[in-house]
């Protein structure tokens, strides 16, 4: 019996361990179904000040793309000065505005207890929920600070109003009587949901264009919601969860509107659970900021010279910085599509010298040969009669941002095969 035993011993210990990990695979995995980029409050003149939060409740609405019968939550404090204490955390169905469907509301814990304290610079995973959750289908997240916090670890542009209470944990209510609105969200960073179908997440990395600015919040009109539709109702992936990583002002090789793409990549990208494909769309801002002009104070005097007036970025440069991107990716077998710069010629830091940067670039990101596939947005929304312009139909005011059609363009500019599960 004993030599028996020492026999099965030895046989599992030479048993490859894909044989293991494919066990656990088919039991289930998780999978990001929504999450957003993180970053501190925007240095921008003219913001709101950086919300602190003492005996409040933050009731925050995303959309998963994807459904699931269980969840999880992973909060941030990721640019926090000092411990986060959350004192109690909710999630349930959307009714509408800050109301919830109270019978599908569901407690929060970790590690088996209603509150956490999360360290400075750390993100932090819930138990898991048992709560069924639609594609599509918005959800509502509570939590309740009893200390004060300020809220440094942040998400500027939601696509969804955020709701603080004036005071107490109601984190569980069905409604939260006389809240004040926000735009962003706080400390929340991604949900997940256990899956055992061939499930998997696509990243969209980029900057405002890619959060949705110039798009009216609430209506899910940026195009990464506007692609996620797409493959949920034709038909081609279904399976396909589509992540916003998008910071608005964010570029690839300095910081600004978060820190800069390269920086952030392992903790937008690779972090996230069941990832296979990402779509860069960024670099507009490396192009554009060193040529933003001087603002002007109320009396009418010109202030200081930009900051980043000596940050200019060459076509080579940026190029280098994609291949980065691309390369950190592959030894991740995540498959890489490369979109082209959209028209900015209009810009209030338009230059023709930033023209041909653009024009370079894009010339290497459908010749170059780096991405899986090339997506070509700016050949989607340009003027025909004045390619380095926006069409005026698709732009939104400031010929940068598209608008709610000009999205949709991009949106169905994308060749849903690219995104079919192998063997499809």
């Amino acid at each position: 019996m004993r030599a028996k035993s020492a026999a099965i011993v030895l046989l599992l210990l030479t048993l490859p361990f894909s044989v293991f990990a494919q066990s656990k695979v088919e039991q289930g995995r998780w999978v990001s179904a929504w999450s957003t980029a993180v970053h501190t409050p925007l240095p921008f003149p003219g913001l709101p000040p950086t919300p602190v939060i003492e005996n409040q409740t933050v009731r925050m609405v995303v959309r998963p793309s994807i459904g699931g019968a269980r969840l999880r939550i992973r909060f941030s404090n990721t640019y926090g000065s000092s411990p986060l204490e959350i004192g109690a955390a909710h999630v349930a169905l959307t009714a509408s505005g800050s109301s919830i469907q109270s019978p599908s509301d569901h407690v929060i814990t970790f590690n088996g207890r209603n509150s956490v304290t999360i360290p400075a610079g750390a993100p932090l995973l819930s138990d898991p929920v048992d709560l069924k959750i639609s594609p599509m289908g918005e959800i509502s997240v509570s939590i309740y600070l009893p200390h004060s916090s300020t809220a440094a670890t942040t998400h500027f542009w939601a696509q969804h109003d955020t709701y603080i209470s004036k005071s107490a944990d109601v984190s569980g209510a069905s409604d939260i009587a006389a809240p004040t609105a926000k735009s962003s969200w706080y400390w929340l960073s991604d949900v997940e949901v256990w899956t055992a179908e061939p499930v998997r997440a696509l990243v969209t990395f980029g900057d405002s264009i890619t959060d949705g600015a110039g798009a009216k919040q609430g209506n899910y009109a940026d195009w990464p919601d506007q692609f996620a539709r797409r493959l949920l109702t034709e038909g081609h992936a279904k399976n396909v969860a589509v992540l916003n990583e998008g910071i608005g002002g964010n570029r690839i090789l300095h910081d600004g509107a978060g820190t800069n793409a390269l920086a952030r990549f392992d903790r937008d990208v690779l972090s996230q659970p069941g990832v296979t494909d990402l779509i860069v769309l960024e670099g507009i801002n490396d192009i554009g900021w060193p040529h933003m002009k001087p603002r002007q104070s109320k009396d009418g005097a010109t202030t200081s010279p930009s900051p980043f007036a000596a940050q200019g970025v060459t076509a080579a440069e940026l190029i280098a910085g994609m291949q980065q991107i691309v390369d950190r990716a592959h030894q991740h077998q995540i498959r890489v599509y490369g979109a082209t710069l959209t028209p900015y010629r209009g810009a209030d830091y338009f230059s023709e010298d930033g023209e041909q940067i653009r024009q370079s670039v894009n010339q290497w990101i459908r010749t170059g040969g780096a991405f899986d596939g090339v997506i070509d947005f700016d050949a989607a929304v340009r003027d025909p009669a004045q390619p380095s312009k926006f069409r005026d139909a698709y732009q939104s005011g400031d010929y940068l941002h598209p608008n709610e059609a000009g999205y949709k363009a991009m949106a169905d500019a994308i060749d849903l095969t690219l995104f079919r599960a192998p063997g499809n």
